[in-house]
Parts: C-alpha cells; structure tokens; sequence
C-alpha cells in the first residue's frame, strides 16, 4: 500500500524502479489500469498521473485506444532536474558557464524593448541589495537578471535549460557568499554586459560574460 503522501510521485518512482530492473522490457505493454490500482491500492487518477510523470520523463509510451508501453529502460532518462541534483559543483557551475555566455550571445540579438527594461530592473535591484548588504536579495536579483537574459535569448530550449540551473546555482550562492562584497565589486562587468546587449554586440556579451565568470572564480 502507498503511502498517502505524493501518491502519483510514489507510484511513478515504483514503477521507475521496477523498470530500471529489468522488470519489463523495452516495447513491453504496461499492465491494465485495474491491476496497477491494485498492486499500489491507489485510484485510477493516481495510476494516470504517475503515468502521465512517467511519460514526460520518457520511460513511457501512450498510444490512445492501444495501451502504454516501455520507452526506455535506461537509467540515463532520468528527468533534467533530478540529475542537476546529482551533480557536483564544477560540473555545474561548468553548463551554467557555457549556458550563460550562449545566452547572453543570443540575447544580444534577439532582445526586445520589454526584455531591456526587466533586465534594467533586475539589474538596479542587484546594485541596490548589494549595497545593503542584503545577500538573500542580492542573490535572488542576480539569478532574475540571468534568467531575464535567457528569456531574451528567444530561445526556449536555452532558457529552460538555464531555470532549471539556476535553481542549484542559487543554493550554491547561498551556500558559499557570506556577504554582498563580491557582487558590488562585479556590478560594473553586469552593467557592461546590459550596455553590450542593447548596443546588440553579440561578441562583447559573449566576451563579458567570461569575463564576469573570470571574476567569479
């Protein structure tokens, strides 16, 4: 019996695990709704939810009127944003690198008038929480800023890529900055890249973000 807590997640990570082990094979139907609301005693909601994670996963398969079926019996299909959690910091702070500076390189060409005025936004908050000391805040406006630049980018794929990043650098941040004093000091590389962006210099963004990376670490 599942417990009551997150019934859909409990019953996707059961059904995760037995594929994993070799339970089903690959193309191999999954049993009928009835027998998985048995075997977890759970309702037939709970069974299509965790289905429906499943899929979006890519360890399943539905075919209306057919059934569902195994998609992959890799472990290497483990959602994005469960493997960032696994992943040690310089691998991390690695994709952030190379996803930053793509985007800020997109942005530059892609950016409109309201992206512009969220990046100034984000922006002046940073300065101005940096200058209170506020690091929380400080931190939080820093991620905006970054993630209103991959939203300029125009490119979604990068952008989702970049949110799901960002949501470890920030526990990072929080984990290793005490204080606002490197932000302040950084402040000025940020308000350069913002001026390489609306200047629509592509290749000074890019080269502004390594820089501001450089500073970093």
């Amino acid at each position: 019996m599942i417990k009551k807590n997150s019934l859909p997640q409990e019953v996707a990570s059961n059904i995760r695990k037995d594929i994993l082990k070799g339970k089903y094979l690959l193309d191999e139907k999954l049993p009928i709704e009835p027998e998985l609301m048995k075997k977890f005693g759970v309702g037939r909601s709970t069974i299509r939810e965790a289905i429906k994670l499943l899929s979006n996963a890519g360890f399943l398969r539905v075919q209306q009127g057919v059934g569902t079926f195994i998609n992959s019996i890799n472990i290497n299909e483990e959602p994005i944003d469960q493997r960032l959690k696994r992943a040690d910091i310089q691998e991390l702070n690695e994709v952030r690198q190379l996803l930053e500076m793509k985007i800020a390189e997109k942005a530059a060409v892609n950016k409109s008038e309201k992206d512009i005025a969220a990046l100034k936004h984000f922006l002046t908050e940073r300065a101005h929480f940096a200058t209170q000391n506020d690091i929380g805040r400080c931190i939080d406006a820093d991620i905006c800023f970054h993630t209103a630049l991959a939203e300029a980018s125009k490119n979604e794929i990068l952008c989702d890529l970049y949110k799901a990043t960002s949501v470890h650098v920030k526990n990072w941040f929080i984990d290793i900055y005490t204080d606002t004093e490197d932000f302040k000091v950084s402040q000025n590389l940020h308000e350069q890249l913002l001026k390489h962006v609306i200047a629509s210099d592509p290749q000074k963004s890019w080269a502004t973000v390594e820089r501001i990376i450089k500073h970093q670490y």
